[in-house]
């Protein structure tokens, strides 16, 4: 839910008129909008507004008018700021809203007061947003459902039709209407051109404002069909890197952030399918929720035998499967959290046989800790230890319990560390930390899985191992070529990789002067590693961009300029650099760790616009003005709030629907497994004998072989005797025979086990290291003495 939220049980007010006017340049968006809003209800309301924030997001400007009064939101540096709120009357209103259960996440909330009937409110809202690249190259842009107008027309017509061959003429003239109180126009920019674009509405033509085409204008025609609106931005060419140049402040002290051009550099790297060479392969930790584990404990050697109906062995089993999957030459390390928290090992170690055999054997360790939920100190050690050079590092978190009152503490530490490692996660079916795990893999460019009662938690997580093993860029740096006199000071430094279908901005300052005015261009050069392969991508800047007083590319460095230095703590040296920036930020609005929001209500002739800094708190104390609460808050409830993606919100609504099936009784079984096989909670794939693939699973090797055993003969419904006397022949190695039979008896099952990709992957590996082995012949006895057929290009060749 975006926009005004009301204490009460009546509808919402109407948004009756709609005015955005945004301006995208590459991956960035200003976005400056106008909301109406008009209570139609019969009695007064006491009104909020709230609009969620992410860590690419900065709301900037907010102010509301009702009537002759106008309300202003502002920042001020924290010490004095809390000072005033202490004085301000309603704060208990925000705190209510804290606990309230729709509403997840960190939100921009300021107080309205009391609407009468028929009177409207009139919001501005401002704001800049880093834009997310999708996998086809384009910039998405998104604004959020709730914030168009009410379309009475659609929900009107909706049950009855979709086509307007059905409708009156009044029908027709009602959405007319409807659309006249939406203004909604896009402009776009780019120095690699602006090529088209794409949207789930109706828009007018593209409008180029130039022969190059490196500008465009566009305006909706329509709403969406009561979903977000999501743009697609589409530019010239196919292109690793991107720079948006912005000139400073002229009033701005040159030698300040605010007084020096910014350029934001967008990292953009192809990454092509190739085969990671040995040792560029990752550092994978997985961290278990104690809860998970609090049934009986399991014997090592019972593992691979347990029947997979039973809920409390998913743990054990996930693990198992997870270990087994790993490549050699990466380094991985299990943890297990409650109360407190103990690892396997006190460092990630590299994975040989020896290090997977004495993990399996201590899975059974993990003891039961229904107490505290210590993530937060968990993942504090973790980000303290130093990466492994070469190796990217990647969580997979599996929990079930809320971390209430550390959720973000526990986002905080992601966002400082997000550059860093990727996150993978899988909330259990109660769903308590679903919204938690969700802003963690977001942060991260990770997954969210929610596990279902029904679904095996062993499936879903191969599954992200196996997304987490694709190729990735690493090693990358940034080089720049800058004319005589100029230099750059890097705000947001090179992250340490970049996953295939995402990018990472760079911000810094050009400061200096150029010895020679007439050298108006520079270049960046991106260099990185995919496995062993080199890549290096030159990119050449303008440094004469044309002005543009919103500032939106300053915003967003200062934004981080003011996360680094919250980070990095206060020497003496840079309690100077962090005063000039908390003073440059409260003149941009951005909001800080020093900083916090103060809202001022005032009859509109006695106005305050700021053009600098904030006025002296003894202002605030004249009759004719005086405070109200505004924040920015995080709430508790367990409902997330954002716009990123549609998706998402589906995957939500769809997952409440599946529990609240799960306690009709025996007959919804069929719906619920039709709505788990919808992609949004797939279902656990189940084959007969689950135990059997359990005992194959764990007699492979970590090199990917199989060596010839009984149990292993049991398990694929054979005798050894049987097994040795299809071998075909004795130059066969039984190692290469045994991993030929298994693999083919995997790979029948495959449409059932897709999941089984990585352990079919390794022992194709290794057989293809034996060079003196015959596969097809192996393959043809295997398919004999199983009863199936499987063709050679289980073998990747």
């Amino acid at each position: 839910q975006r926009g005004i939220w009301f204490f009460s049980s009546y509808p919402d007010v109407e948004l009756e008129t709609v005015t955005v006017n945004v301006t995208i340049q590459d991956f960035v968006a200003d976005v400056v909008s106008e909301l109406v809003f008009r209570n139609k209800q019969q009695v007064s309301q006491e009104t909020m507004f709230i609009f969620p924030v992410d860590s690419d997001t900065v709301v900037h400007t907010f102010c509301a008018t009702m009537g002759d009064t106008r309300i202003e939101a502002m920042l001020w540096e924290k010490e004095e700021a809390q000072q005033l709120c202490r004085a301000t009357p309603g704060m208990e209103n925000l705190r209510y809203l804290q606990d309230q259960w729709n509403l997840w996440g960190l939100f921009f909330v300021c107080f309205l007061g009391t609407l009468p009937p028929d009177r409207e409110v009139v919001i501005s809202l401002c704001y800049v947003q880093e834009l997310p690249l999708q996998p086809d190259g384009a910039a998405q842009f998104c604004w959020p459902h709730e914030l168009f107008p009410r379309d009475d027309y659609i929900r009107e017509v909706s049950s009855f039709t979709f086509s307007h061959l059905f409708l009156t003429a009044g029908q027709i003239l009602c959405k007319e209407e409807v659309f006249e109180n939406l203004h909604f126009s896009i402009r776009l920019k780019s120095a690699h051109g602006v090529s088209h674009i794409a949207t789930n509405t109706s828009y007018t033509p593209l409008q180029y404002m130039a022969p190059d085409q490196m500008s465009a204008e566009v305006s909706l025609k329509s709403l969406p069909w009561r979903q977000d609106l999501e743009l697609l931005v589409y530019y010239k060419g196919s292109h690793a890197l991107s720079a948006v140049v912005e000139r400073g402040d002229p009033k701005a002290p040159p030698g300040s952030l605010l007084g020096d051009p910014v350029v934001m550099v967008t990292l953009m790297p192809s990454i092509p399918e190739v085969v990671p060479s040995p040792g560029q392969l990752g550092e994978f930790l997985f961290l278990m929720d104690c809860s998970l584990f609090q049934d009986a404990q399991v014997p090592p050697e019972e593992l691979p035998h347990l029947n997979s109906a039973h809920p409390s062995i998913c743990p054990q089993n996930t693990l198992l499967f997870l270990l087994k999957s790993l490549p050699l030459g990466c380094y991985f390390n299990i943890y297990s959290f409650g109360a407190t928290s103990k690892a396997f090992y006190p460092q990630s170690v590299e994975y040989t046989q020896e290090s997977m055999d004495n993990a399996v054997g201590r899975i059974s360790s993990i003891c039961p800790d229904l107490g505290g939920c210590d993530l937060l100190g968990l993942l504090r050690s973790i980000y303290s230890t130093p990466l492994l050079h070469g190796h990217p590092r990647q969580l997979f978190i599996f929990i079930q319990r809320k971390i209430s009152s550390e959720e973000e503490a526990v986002m905080a530490e992601v966002y400082r560390y997000r550059d860093h490692h990727r996150c993978f996660c899988f909330p259990t079916n109660g769903c308590d930390s679903f919204n938690l795990s969700q802003a963690m893999a977001l942060e991260t460019k990770g997954e969210c899985v929610c596990i279902h009662s029904r679904m095996d938690m062993a499936s879903e997580a191969v599954k992200c191992l196996q997304r987490a093993l694709q190729p990735l860029a690493s090693g990358i740096s940034l080089h720049w070529d800058l004319p005589p006199g100029l230099e750059v000071s890097v705000i947001r430094k090179a992250p340490e990789m970049i996953f295939q279908g995402h990018q990472s901005s760079i911000y810094a300052q050009i400061h200096g002067q150029a010895q020679d005015p007439e050298m108006g261009e520079g270049a960046v050069t991106l260099q990185y590693h995919v496995g062993s392969q080199s890549f290096d991508y030159t990119l050449r800047f303008s440094l004469s961009p044309s002005p543009d007083d919103r500032l939106p590319v300053h915003r967003m460095a200062m934004m981080h300029l003011l996360w680094k230095l919250a980070w990095e703590g206060t020497s003496r040296a840079e309690k100077d650099i962090r005063h000039s920036a908390v003073k440059s930020s409260l003149c941009l609005g951005v909001p800080s760790t020093f900083t916090s929001n103060v809202a001022v209500r005032m009859k509109q002739r006695d106005a305050w616009h700021r053009d600098s800094l904030p006025p002296e708190s003894s202002m605030l104390s004249s009759p004719s003005c005086n405070l109200v609460p505004c924040q920015l808050l995080w709430s508790h409830g367990c409902r997330p709030v954002r716009f990123k993606s549609t998706k998402f919100w589906m995957v939500q609504k769809c997952q409440f629907f599946l529990e609240m099936l799960g306690r009709k009784g025996p007959g919804t079984e069929a719906l619920t497994q039709f709505s788990a096989s919808c992609k949004v909670s797939p279902l656990s794939t189940r084959l007969c004998d689950f135990s059997g693939l359990r005992v194959v699973v764990a007699l492979q090797k970590a090199n990917g072989s199989w060596p010839l055993t009984t149990a292993l003969a049991s398990a694929l419904g054979l005798s050894k005797a049987d097994i040795e006397g299809q071998r075909p022949s004795e130059d066969v190695p039984t190692t290469a025979w045994a991993t030929v039979l298994a693999l083919a008896w995997l790979h029948q099952y495959k449409w059932k086990v897709s999941w089984s990709e990585l352990l079919e992957a390794k022992a194709c590996r290794w057989l293809r290291d034996q060079a003196e082995v015959q596969l097809d012949e192996c393959l043809e006895s295997a398919n004999s003495l199983l009863g199936c057929f499987v063709g050679p290009t289980v073998f990747r060749i």
